[in-house]
């Protein structure tokens, strides 16, 4: 059987209503076909939006038939015993040129007693943001229910929300159950649970290209709804070169950033899980023991487990979200 070597992927794009330019001409991915590109798949296993192998021996093969066929090889021997044949980490690039709606994800536990599989947890990091671009994430003061049903009722629900001004860099967990939403003039990077269930709680009363509302899921959303305030909603973290700098770490995947202008050894000896280089500036050459290849913004690359190290070699000043399941 041939080696298994790192792994870049056909992205898979989706046109929104709220979707801009940018996946084009910042992170210059074809997209042509589609007039407002929201999202950029880049590494998905969610049903029906499985991402493809884009070169090498793989080219064409799906992520989950991957892991079917390779299971610890690929993804490491605890990770392949929790989720089996389904990749667990899903990669986009967002451009919101308008709001997105606000909205929340549910939890594991809501999302499989209601049939949906995996709840959705994920993280944003900032790669750029337009002058005063802001953000929603979770409330501004603690609510009940009924509070949110009022607000939500009576058109004013940003007002018991949580608003933040963004910028370049910033890092934002979304735990399941948080409300919250972009704003226009965001491009980011988002890592999460493989899920794509969404509950859309207020869409600023806007309709679609045929002139319909889209649709809401008000009731579906209250049980799945988190009404604590807390706080500090922002991930800190000291931004270091060349170094490796934890930005997140949970249950469901730790990231970290590795922002390097000069060469970086990485030593994977002591981790079972596969790691994810995502992107988000510059560009960067990796060595692994059998070849190479190169990563620059707006591309994602899936380094099998059973490789062990990865030698980072930035031709400028470069960024890298790092991936992996503890």
């Amino acid at each position: 059987m041939n080696k298994l070597y790192p792994l870049k992927f056909k992205p898979r794009f989706r046109e929104k209503l709220w979707g801009g330019h940018k996946i084009k001409d910042v992170l210059q991915m074809s997209c042509d076909v589609i007039e407002n590109c929201g999202e950029a798949w880049v590494l998905s296993g969610v049903a029906g939006d499985v991402t493809e192998v884009a070169d090498g021996f793989l080219a064409g093969n799906e992520l989950n038939e991957l892991v079917e066929v390779y299971m610890d090889d690929l993804v490491g021997g605890k990770v392949y015993h929790k989720y089996k044949n389904e990749f667990p980490i899903l990669v986009k690039f967002i451009d919101a040129a308008d709001y997105l709606s606000i909205q929340v994800h549910p939890d594991d536990a809501l999302a499989q007693k209601r049939g949906l599989g995996n709840g959705k947890t994920e993280m944003w990091y900032i790669i750029s943001a337009d002058k005063d671009s802001e953000l929603i994430s979770g409330f501004s003061r603690k609510v009940n229910q009924k509070t949110y049903l009022d607000h939500l009722d009576n058109k004013t629900l940003k007002e018991i929300l949580n608003v933040e001004k963004v910028q370049a860099g910033d890092v934002y967990y979304m735990p399941a159950g948080r409300v919250h939403a972009l704003g226009p003039g965001i491009l980011l990077a988002e890592i999460q649970q493989t899920s794509d269930v969404t509950y859309r709680i207020y869409d600023w009363d806007r309709t679609d290209k045929n002139g319909q509302p889209r649709e809401l899921h008000t009731d579906e959303a209250l049980e799945a709804i988190d009404y604590n305030v807390y706080d500090d909603y922002k991930s800190q973290y000291a931004d270091a070169k060349n170094e490796t700098v934890e930005v997140v770490k949970g249950e469901y995947f730790t990231t970290n950033l590795l922002h390097i202008d000069k060469p970086l050894m990485k030593n994977y000896e002591e981790l079972d899980s596969f790691v994810i280089y995502t992107c988000v500036a510059g560009h960067i050459k990796l060595v692994y023991p059998d070849g190479s290849l190169t990563i620059k913004m707006g591309e994602c690359v899936l380094i099998p487990n059973e490789i062990k190290r990865i030698d980072l070699h930035p031709s400028m000043d470069s960024k890298l979200l790092e991936t992996y399941i503890l």
